[in-house]
């Protein structure tokens, strides 16, 4: 189980380390626009800044995400709750954690 802690701590601070990222290249797409006083929505040198912001706020969406999803599976380890099905109180097969370390539903009930 110590194993599967770590990586998940690891995952946790991996991905809090990309949301921080993800936070400051929109920061810096929101300041570049502030300041331009261009037509993006017709620069023929290629993708607009909107289309730009929305693919980061996708991304940053997708990271809150994860992080919720690693902080759920550090929850369920403190609670001792973690690798049990939370349908069916059965264990979730550790080729599935390994697959899926933040999944809380054995492979039956995916």
């Amino acid at each position: 189980m110590t194993g599967r802690v770590d990586r998940l701590r690891a995952l946790r601070d991996e991905t809090a380390a990309e949301l921080r990222a993800a936070g400051e290249r929109i920061d810096a797409m929101t300041a570049a626009r502030a300041d331009a006083n261009s037509d993006d929505e017709h620069d023929p040198e290629g993708a607009t800044i909107g289309f730009e912001w929305s693919q980061a706020d996708a991304l940053r969406t997708a990271l809150r995400r994860r992080l919720a999803e690693v902080d759920a599976a550090l929850a369920r380890v403190d609670d001792g709750t973690y690798g049990v099905c939370a349908v069916c109180g059965d264990p979730i097969a550790p080729a599935r954690l390994a697959a899926r370390p933040t999944t809380d539903r054995c492979i039956r009930h995916a």
